[in-house]
């Protein structure tokens, strides 16, 4: 097993953001710190963006891309934010070959969060 941490995601706990096990790459769920560790609040558009953002450089830094990406799971706070979450969440697919997903609700979330995403991507091809 392979610890994956990139300098660029802060973590909140002990845990690794993905460990790596031969061809899977196991992807802790990720929220919207900034690099200084503050949480994006501004909008809900904009945390999931930071928390995309935060997934691919633990994706790249895995050696991995979003396309290899098997499953994802996105946990909201509020399910009124699916809309907008959705509409940000497919540009980072631009081909359109999303993963497989699901969004579940949840009664909060680390440090106030409000979208936390987790996945499993395969890099074995």
């Amino acid at each position: 097993m392979q610890r994956i941490i990139p300098p660029e995601v802060p973590t909140v706990g002990p845990y690794s953001p993905a460990v790596r096990v031969g061809p899977w790459i196991f992807l802790s769920g990720q929220i919207a710190l900034r690099p200084d560790g503050t949480l994006e609040k501004s909008s809900i558009e904009e945390e999931a963006s930071t928390v995309m953002h935060n997934l691919l450089h633990v994706l790249r830094s895995a050696g991995a891309t979003p396309s290899h990406l098997v499953k994802v799971t996105i946990y909201l706070t509020d399910m009124a934010f699916f809309p907008a979450v959705n509409a940000v969440y497919e540009k980072f697919f631009p081909n359109g070959n999303y993963p497989a997903r699901e969004t579940v609700a949840v009664a909060a979330l680390p440090r106030g969060a409000r979208i936390e995403i987790s996945g499993i991507a395969y890099a074995g091809e």
